[in-house]
């Protein structure tokens, strides 16, 4: 089966310098080299322009010890009261620079405990708060992972593991009915894509390398045609961490 891993993380970084958008000038050439229609006028390149140019964004809690949350996007209230462990729909908005701010729920975007400037290029993006407020395992930051909802087929499931358990070492994510590893080796951070066939899976969690105990297993129905995430979260060891969040899969459907 395919593997990918460490395929991002950022505090914040650009990704990839943006998405260009192409702009259609001058009609369409007829086979002859001619003109075969009118030349578009203004409004209808800018129209263009921004169906090209379009993000879509969702919003993830990831940071098992953070109250719930309220996100503003240029100080406009986008998610409110978001608890630990939602991925939010996306949100539609023109690609461009944006200033996102998370606070405690109720308290108002200038209590924000994480603020960026983050640039959007014209793709899907989940933009996810992990670490720690009490910053005693990972420091507390947005992580920007771009999206691959392009359709996998129809008899393929494409499937991504995001590292976000602060307490967790690097992990392997094994197929229990095969023993065939998707995921080798992702940190906290990181998150990777594999494609399998679609089908019913357990999908188990070990520390890199090791195959004695798992620390999770879960139960997937992987359907043709879907993109699934598998975020990790939650500590491995709750007793000894900031808060009482044990770790857990959570399970998002991407595209379908």
């Amino acid at each position: 089966m395919a593997r990918q891993t460490g395929i991002s993380r950022r505090r914040f970084v650009q990704i990839g310098g943006g998405v260009a958008a192409v702009a259609l000038t001058g009609g369409f050439a007829s086979a002859d080299g001619h003109d075969n229609g009118e030349e578009m006028d203004d409004s209808s390149e800018e129209s263009a322009d921004a169906a090209e140019e379009t993000a879509n964004v969702r919003v993830a809690h990831l940071s098992p010890d953070a109250p719930n949350v309220d996100v503003f996007v240029d100080d406009e209230p986008v998610l409110e009261d978001v608890p630990f462990k939602t991925v939010s729909e996306y949100l539609e908005l023109p690609a461009g620079t944006y200033n996102v701010k998370v606070a405690p729920a109720g308290e108002g975007a200038d209590a924000a405990v994480l603020e960026e400037d983050l640039e959007v290029p014209a793709a899907d993006l989940t933009v996810a708060a992990i670490g720690e407020v009490a910053d005693e395992n990972q420091p507390l930051e947005l992580a920007v992972f771009e999206d691959d909802n392009t359709d996998p087929g129809d008899d393929t499931a494409r499937v991504r593991a995001v590292h976000a358990s602060p307490d967790a070492p690097a992990v392997d994510v094994v197929v229990a009915e095969t023993g065939n590893a998707l995921f080798e080796g992702v940190e906290f951070g990181e998150s990777g894509y594999a494609e399998v066939p679609a089908g019913s899976y357990r999908l188990c969690v070990y520390p890199a390398g090791e195959r004695e105990e798992a620390v999770l297993g879960v139960d997937v129905e992987a359907a043709g045609n879907a993109v699934y995430s598998a975020f990790a979260a939650g500590y491995v060891a709750p007793e000894d961490a900031p808060a009482d969040e044990p770790f857990d899969l959570v399970l998002s459907v991407d595209s379908e």
